[in-house]
């Protein structure tokens, strides 16, 4: 257990660059940038700063790019289709388009994407080693894994000058460069830097947010596979008897099975009868994306991963096998033993794992779904106050600063269970319908040190634990990244050493709104629309807040599972006439951008929204 709501620093010590140098390979190139961890977060870091022209070196662990999202995460967690923005909304797009040419625009594979988000998890591979590919100036090296940082500077400005890492044939490799950004789930990069970082709950009283705990804790979220799974014989794999098997770890779900407890192994959406959730919608090529779920027996083993953040390779790799050999052994158990019922172990004779999905890794997925592990204590701390909505108004709290948005709520596969995996207590968890919240903005101080002036952290983001849980989503963390990626180039510009401290937050929003990524969240004005950009800007100077009261029902109907139409109360409505009140409003914040006010339209019945909006962009940009 770790001491309670303290900053850790890494055992990676920096000293170690120094040592064993006459074994280590020196790079003979620094680049512009190094990113550890080929996540979506990763991936969108290096294609913003590779597209700026900056050389990119983007380092794997694994054999794979993509995390989890080509590790079996393909049904993403998002509530609304228009909080889709930026490089996530690209690989959208290329899914979508993906799936029209080889299959044709009316086909079943196609319907089965939900409009692009969902895809296989080997064509998400594919897509993003598509993306990286066309930017030549991304170096990507896979299976090197960080062995520790070399720092320089005091105590209160230190900066990152090289990484040393391991490749797959055990040689040491130590690379340069000016920015180093972790891209990875669980924070080894802002830990071999020996940036300030957390690990686990914090108490209710520190933050003053409801969804804590009353005391804090070492504890972190469950973790579990994401497993690839059919009922399609044509694809199917049987399920294999797992290494270290022994039928009396399963034998205590018999009891939960004949009372009625358990009414059937597959559920679906909010199914707490189920041992697993087979999510809807469907994959392409009749296939699912299969989870954990809020049931009596379930696949993650919060409390069980609690060494993984600060593991070693060893010590992770017996936690993936423990993980692993629950997650597939329960579901060998089912299938096979004669003391289950009959009529499950029909149900789950009829699921395989896919025969085209994870071939390397006997078609198991390679990576373990990290929840949660470190995360930064940067220069601003992201917390459930962040989400929740400003007084009166349908939107959350304003954050000018803003270099991403969110619209999931804070979900916690829970942090510790208490009794026997069949049954018992399970502590800390959370869900979106727990906590009442809002399309939230996301600081760029949350991915910003202290101390350190080269580093970024968009995946183990500066936040709270209950903070962490609405962020802790690839559409989010891809967002972060591509923020990440823009603002590296930004600090490079700078004359001097680069200081990612202090970039203009105006002219990074101003990159990210031209990259089609958001910083607020605008239901009628999508990426790609002509007003994008001014009213990505005028909203995020607080335009839109106070505009419409918070609705009795937030959300819209929902479409299919756990996604829903669009918010409501967050539209903008440019073609509606501009009302004398709103331009009195408008143009205070006119003035405070440093904007004449008298140059701006007035409220004369046929002015609108739009017309006010683009004028005031337009003059802005002539300053």
């Amino acid at each position: 257990m770790f001491p309670q709501n303290k900053r850790y620093l890494s055992n990676l010590t920096a000293v170690c660059c120094l040592l064993s140098l006459a074994a280590t390979a020196f790079s003979n190139d620094e680049y512009d940038v190094l990113i550890y961890g080929a996540t979506p977060g990763g991936i969108a870091a290096a294609l913003a700063s590779g597209k700026a022209e900056r050389s990119v070196l983007l380092v794997e662990p694994t054999h794979r790019v993509g995390g989890m999202t080509a590790s079996g995460l393909s049904h993403p967690d998002f509530r609304t289709f228009e909080a889709l923005t930026g490089t996530y909304l690209e690989l959208v797009k290329r899914t979508l388009a993906y799936y029209e040419a080889k299959y044709g625009p009316d086909s079943q594979q196609v319907k089965d994407t939900f409009r692009g988000t969902h895809a296989e998890p080997k064509v998400n591979l594919q897509l993003f080693k598509t993306m990286i590919a066309e930017v030549p100036s991304i170096t990507v090296k896979t299976q090197w894994e960080l062995v520790d940082a070399y720092n320089r500077g005091t105590a209160e400005d230190r900066w990152i000058r090289s990484a040393r890492f391991k490749d797959a044939d055990g040689n040491l490799i130590v690379c340069q460069a000016k920015i180093f950004i972790d891209g990875s789930y669980e924070g080894d990069l802002i830990a071999a830097a020996q940036a300030p970082y957390r690990i686990g709950e914090e108490s209710r009283e520190e933050f003053g947010e409801s969804g804590a705990p009353e005391e804090g804790s070492g504890n972190l979220q469950g973790y579990n596979f994401r497993l690839t799974m059919t009922r399609d014989p044509s694809i199917r794999v049987p399920i294999m008897r797992p290494e270290g098997y022994n039928r009396e770890l399963f034998t205590g779900i018999i009891p939960f099975l004949e009372s009625g407890a358990i009414k059937r192994v597959f559920g679906s959406y909010g199914d707490q009868k189920a041992v697993i959730k087979a999510q809807i919608p469907v994959l392409p090529n009749n296939k699912f994306d299969v989870n954990d779920t809020s049931g009596n027996v379930r696949m993650s083993l919060p409390g069980e991963q609690l060494m993984w953040p600060e593991g070693n390779r060893e010590i992770r790799r017996e936690i993936y096998q423990d993980h692993l050999l629950w997650n597939v052994g329960i579901l060998y158990f089912l299938q096979h033993d004669s003391a289950v019922p009959e009529t499950f172990r029909k149900e789950v004779a009829e699921w395989g794992f896919c025969r085209d999905e994870f071939v390397e890794t006997n078609h198991l997925p390679p990576q373990l779904y990290v929840r949660e592990a470190r995360r930064l204590m940067g220069l601003r701390v992201f917390t459930q106050h962040d989400t929740q909505h400003a007084p009166g108004d349908a939107r959350a709290v304003l954050h000018r600063d803003s270099i991403a948005v969110g619209d999931y709520g804070h979900s916690s596969h829970g942090t510790w269970h208490e009794g026997s995996r069949f049954g018992g207590t399970r502590h800390g968890q959370l869900s979106s319908a727990g906590i009442k919240y809002a399309p939230y903005q996301i600081p760029y101080g949350t991915i910003v040190p202290h101390d350190i002036r080269n580093l970024l952290a968009p995946v183990p983001v500066s936040a709270s634990h209950v903070g962490f849980c609405a962020l802790r989503l690839e559409p989010i963390w891809t967002s972060l990244g591509q923020a990440a990626g823009h603002s590296a180039h930004l600090a490079l510009k700078r004359i001097g050493p680069p200081d990612v401290r202090t970039v203009s937050v105006s002219e990074l929003q101003d990159r990210l709104h031209q990259d089609g990524s958001a910083t607020i969240h605008i239901t009628d004005v999508p990426p790609g629309d002509p007003d994008f950009i001014a009213t990505q800007w005028w909203g995020s100077a607080g335009g839109f807040h106070g505009l419409l009261p918070e609705p009795e029902r937030l959300r819209g109907k929902t479409i299919e599972g756990q996604h829903q139409e669009a918010w409501l109360n967050h539209s903008v409505n440019l073609d509606d006439v501009l009302i004398k009140p709103l331009q009195n409003r408008w143009t205070e914040i006119a003035f405070d951008l440093g904007l004449a006010g008298e140059q701006l339209p007035q409220a004369n019945g046929a002015t609108t929204r739009g017309d006010w909006i683009r004028a005031a962009f337009e003059l802005r940009n002539r300053k």
